[in-house]
């Protein structure tokens, strides 16, 4: 079988597939920092060689920040069109005397009997991504041609918030329209068990401030008869939530839903262990909803939370003031079809009503964009999912994720596809931290199951 052949050739040329993932993980293209901006265009070209060399057309694409990288498979077989997204930046590697290693000297070392790649960019995302090159490679060594038709997308700022991508995406929107999108930026549940990212949590963030009196007051000549701005705030923020951890704004739950059947089973069934999850943050009793298993309150229940609080003197020592402002950042997590707009308006309107008299309320909008979810009817899902099956010897958990990708949403708004969230990382990879590494079994099976995802995609 082509697949076959396609597998047995990622596996004998695995070293030089390292050599070359080496070679750009030894590129320092650290976004954040205008000091390697060099470097971040030196990654992206070292990509469209990388491509180039296995016939797809690529190209370097100037934004206002850091360049994209955009390629075209020439020969394919016919098929569903993807597209697939990575990101060359990365982190920047401080504090450097916490490496074992220079972050950008890559390594292989074995620990705890896992052989590991050490290197910033490791498992964000550059070990990630080469997974999905290697793949095509393989098949152009063995077929000549990829299966189905493959147009990639790599950027260079999504460790700074993406700023040029919405712009690029507006701008070249025919061009990168797919029937579905690959995204290889997510974790498997565990070492021996693949996952697919079907859920993602929306985001809402919202700053509140409250102002009394027209300035800090002295407490002791008017404490009691005047209203204290933190109290106010404080009283506020205590009522969101619910004795039973329900969030107490009106219409909040608005288009959550519950979990599917399947999904509620798989979940129920996966080893979780509450206790040591809490237990390794320095915690011993799960908060949010009662009643909720830990993995749904995680990624598929909606929360609010206040994430700062300012107001009064907060310097060294005391200060005897009433404050006359005090303000607090909130953020809110989606699920389902809750709509964001509708979450914002109803939570000023929650603050707005428990104002006492002389209190007026300022709100400043950070953002928000929806949740997202994978229909599970989804044939490229069902596809993906007998993929990974077949390489791990194991059914794909499909997930859900706490957080939010940005780049998903855009995806789906922006071309209107859907997206595929099948990443090789673990838990403990230490992105974004000292070092970050990538187990070698991630990036060889990763390769693998890329190959196999392609080839079920063109059945």
């Amino acid at each position: 079988m082509a697949l076959d052949n396609v597998l047995a050739s990622i596996d004998a040329n695995l070293d030089r597939s390292l050599e070359r993932l080496f070679a750009l993980l030894r590129i320092p293209s650290v976004s954040t920092d205008p000091s390697f901006a060099a470097e971040c265009r030196r990654a992206a070209d070292w990509l469209v060689t990388e491509l180039g060399a296995l016939g797809f057309d690529a190209s370097v694409r100037p934004t206002r920040g850091h360049p994209m990288v955009v390629a075209h498979s020439r020969e394919a077989g016919a098929g569903p069109r993807v597209l697939f997204y990575g990101h060359y930046d990365v982190q920047p590697p401080v504090p450097l005397e916490q490496w074992k290693t220079p972050p950008f000297e890559p390594r292989l070392v074995e620990e705890n009997g896992r052989k590991q790649i050490v290197a910033r960019g490791a498992a964000d995302d550059k070990g990630q991504l080469m997974t999905f090159v290697e793949a095509c490679r393989a098949f152009v060594a063995v077929e000549g041609k990829l299966p189905v038709p493959v147009t990639i997308l790599f950027e260079g700022e999504e460790e700074t918030g993406s700023p040029s991508l919405k712009p690029f995406l507006d701008a070249n929107r025919k061009e990168l329209k797919a029937d579905v999108a690959l995204v290889c930026d997510t974790d498997m549940w565990d070492a021996e068990t693949p996952a697919v990212t079907t859920m993602l949590r929306g985001l809402v963030l919202e700053e509140v401030i409250v102002q009394g009196a027209s300035h800090d007051l002295h407490s002791g000549l008017f404490g009691g008869p005047a209203v204290n701005a933190i109290h106010v705030l404080a009283r506020v923020l205590a009522e969101i939530h619910g004795p039973d951890g329900r969030v107490a704004i009106p219409g909040f739950y608005e288009g959550v839903g519950e979990l599917d059947p399947e999904i509620r089973a798989q979940w129920t069934s996966l080893k979780f262990d509450e206790r040591r999850f809490l237990g390794d943050i320095g915690l011993t009793k799960p908060a949010g909803e009662a009643g909720r298993h830990i993995l749904e309150l995680m990624w598929a229940r909606p929360t609010c939370d206040a994430n700062g609080i300012i107001g009064g003197y907060t310097g060294e020592g005391s200060k005897t003031v009433i404050p006359a402002r005090a303000s607090a950042k909130v953020s809110f997590r989606l699920v389902g079809d809750q709509n964001p707009a509708a979450v914002r308006d109803n939570f000023r309107a929650f603050v707005r009503a428990r104002l006492p008299a002389d209190c007026k309320a300022e709100f400043i909008s950070h953002g928000a964009s929806p949740a997202l979810r994978l229909p599970l009817t989804s044939p490229y899902l069902a596809k993906t999912r007998a993929a990974l099956e077949a390489e791990f010897g194991r059914p794909a958990v499909l997930k859900g994720s706490g957080g939010s990708i940005p780049i998903v949403g855009s995806f789906k708004h922006d071309l209107g596809m859907d997206s595929l969230l099948v990443g090789f990382g673990l838990d403990d990879d230490r992105i974004h931290s000292p070092n970050e590494k990538y187990d070698l079994s991630s990036f060889r099976k990763g390769a693998r199951s890329w190959a196999r995802i392609l080839a079920a995609l063109a059945q």
